[in-house]
């Protein structure tokens, strides 16, 4: 069984901050940042993109309440916001999940970096993933 749905059955205690009939947020028991949190919904979908549009919506909706308030009561210096789809880009538990992790300018440890790559060829892209 997923552990996040047996979070949401309450088989698995956590530190709740937010919960409503479709949505759970709760600390993550492995923190990256003071106040790192979890938004799940509370339907299982593997992934961001097998989530249903509504159930997305609304944990979005959640993140950025929770995000907001983390700001003006932790308060922290910004806050990413990102979910991992697939083990390739980083998804460890196969629940649709989005990571709200506080920053902090002068304590912080997470990093995340970006690089460009090579040459890419821009129209073949665009026919291929454009609408």
């Amino acid at each position: 069984m997923c552990i996040f749905c047996s979070i949401v059955k309450k088989e698995i205690p956590n530190y709740t901050i937010y919960e409503d009939e479709s949505v759970l947020a709760f600390l993550d028991v492995n923190p990256t940042a003071k106040g790192h949190t979890l938004v799940i919904p509370k339907t299982h979908y593997d992934s961001f993109i097998e989530c249903d549009s509504n159930d997305l919506h609304h944990v979005m909706n959640v993140a950025q309440k929770i995000a907001k308030k983390m700001e003006t009561e932790l308060p922290c210096d910004g806050v990413n916001v990102l979910t991992n789809v697939r083990q390739a880009a980083g998804q460890s538990v196969n629940h649709f999940h989005v990571h709200l992790i506080p920053r902090y300018k002068n304590q912080d440890v997470v990093q995340i970096e970006f690089k460009p790559i090579e040459a890419v060829d821009y129209n073949e892209i665009i026919k291929k993933i454009g609408f």
